[in-house]
């Protein structure tokens, strides 16, 4: 296996690379090339498989910025007609490839991501009486809502994002926190509230529902492939709902999904289909 990467240190290197250098990438002498986000070639010269986590900036591209939703818009299209897979993240993000560009259900594979294996029940705790919130500070995180919901203190971790979010008044920001940290804050909390407007999967409700931590989250979404029966579902655009849901949680038995060992090997097999 060998990586290929471009180095860009910048933001306009980044738009140099998403313009002149992935639009016509290769892999010379690869068997299968894999391209793990939708950044990828126009036209492969190997079999090419392509990961898929979500198609938020083509569903709602009001939410990126200039760069990503114009580029996006025009890029993503070319790529998943070039993939000869896509692997998706969920059968969610399967169904929309169908919906938003036609994919057959043939050409997809899902492949489920994994938790790291510090998100477990057992470990310290992080102290105080606290809702938790996790992602990074855009608009589909649907911060401002949750704040409104959360009557006490409500912690978000996560990076500075884009959209002009910030966090509200009654919000302790904790920014980028160690995979440890977040999981001590996952066993302590008196819940995650994910209630996302848009996911392809929803990483933090599988690390909460790893570490035992309740969960309130989005209904009709993602998260219903990895919570099941074990989260209070909500509606995101709904506070009284959010605030509702609170109320309902309750703390489940801790439940992991596949492990990165097992993503690996499913992962592997769509190789070995093209090579």
């Amino acid at each position: 296996m060998r990586e290929v990467s471009f180095p860009a240190g910048s933001r306009l290197g980044s738009v140099a690379a998403d313009a002149l250098w992935y639009p016509r990438l290769r892999a010379v002498g690869a068997d299968v090339l894999h391209c793990p986000t939708f950044r990828g070639p126009f036209r492969a010269k190997q079999p090419l498989v392509v990961t898929v986590h979500d198609l938020a900036v083509l569903r709602h591209p009001e939410w990126f910025r200039g760069w990503s939703r114009t580029y996006s818009q025009r890029a993503v299209p070319r790529v998943v007609r070039a993939a000869d897979r896509l692997i998706a993240v969920s059968e969610f993000t399967k169904r929309e490839l169908g919906d938003l560009l036609a994919v057959p259900p043939a050409k997809i594979r899902v492949v489920p991501n994994a938790v790291e294996p510090v998100f477990t029940p057992e470990g310290p705790k992080a102290e105080g009486e606290y809702v938790l919130a996790v992602g990074t500070l855009e608009p589909r995180k649907n911060l401002a809502r949750i704040a409104a919901a959360v009557d006490g203190e409500l912690r978000v971790a996560g990076a500075r994002g884009w959209g002009g979010v910030e966090p509200p008044a009654n919000v302790t920001w904790l920014g980028e926190v160690t995979d440890a940290e977040l999981a001590a804050l996952y066993r302590g909390a008196r819940c995650l509230v994910y209630a996302s407007l848009y996911e392809g999967f929803g990483i933090p409700v599988a690390e909460a529902l790893a570490c035992g931590c309740p969960v309130v989250t989005s209904r009709d979404s993602p998260m219903a492939e990895l919570a099941g029966t074990d989260a209070a579902y909500v509606d995101p655009r709904d506070v009284e709902s959010i605030r509702d849901g609170i109320a309902r949680a309750r703390r489940p038995a801790p439940r992991r999904g596949p492990s990165w060992a097992e993503v690996a090997r499913a992962t592997e097999a769509v190789y070995r289909e093209l090579a």
